[in-house]
């Protein structure tokens, strides 16, 4: 099997079948717009725009007209400088999972050929050396920080929010944030800095 390909920007792509297909060839943190419901969820935009800034994305949507739609408003979000877009050739098939085609006839991100892929990315391949790395924060982390089903777990959600420059999110939103961000280590080191307060952590041990 081929290595990954290591991309150091931040890669969106409509769903979940479409991350499915490029974390088999790419060593990037990769996010889903959930379709056309970025339209509507403040925490999503804002979790775009602030690691788009950080890092810079790469768009990769369908050909058909609802990814040109979520590929413009992407452009809109985001500084001109932060985004850059790839685009898959207009093949005409069904993916396999799916029982029909879709109304435009032709193949998505999941559905394109994984050479394809990979040659849209090489390109881009740069060190992730810098990247942030952790293990994956889970519920069960948040519950034993005190961050999740504990008295006062929304607002030391929101305090956490608040530094790192984040609206106030739901727990699943602020888990994804962090997960991209450098997961478990990045969430202990902000509790162990202590700005969030010093009832934060709960009355679990996990950032001692």
């Amino acid at each position: 099997m081929a290595d990954k390909i290591p991309i150091r920007e931040l890669v969106v792509v409509e769903g979940r079948y479409d991350k499915i297909a490029l974390a088999n060839i790419l060593d990037a943190q990769i996010v889903t717009t959930g379709g056309f419901s970025v339209f509507h969820s403040a925490e999503k935009r804002e979790l775009l725009r602030r690691l788009g800034e950080e890092h810079g994305v790469i768009v990769l949507t369908d050909s058909d007209g609802g990814g040109r739609q979520i590929r413009a408003y992407l452009s809109g979000l985001l500084p001109k400088e932060k985004i850059k877009h790839l685009y898959i050739p207009c093949v005409e098939g069904k993916e396999k999972r799916k029982k029909t085609r879709s109304r435009a006839g032709l193949l998505g991100v999941e559905g394109t050929d994984a050479a394809v892929l990979r040659r849209l990315f090489e390109p881009f391949a740069q060190d992730r050396s810098a990247a942030p790395e952790g293990r994956a924060l889970t519920k069960t982390d948040l519950y034993e920080l005190g961050l999740l089903g504990a008295e006062g777990a929304e607002e030391k959600r929101a305090e956490l929010c608040r530094r790192l420059g984040f609206p106030p999110m739901s727990s699943g939103a602020l888990m994804e944030a962090l997960n991209l961000l450098g997961g478990y280590d990045r969430l202990c080191g902000l509790l162990r800095e202590g700005a969030a307060g010093a009832d934060v952590s709960g009355g679990g041990n996990a950032a001692k």
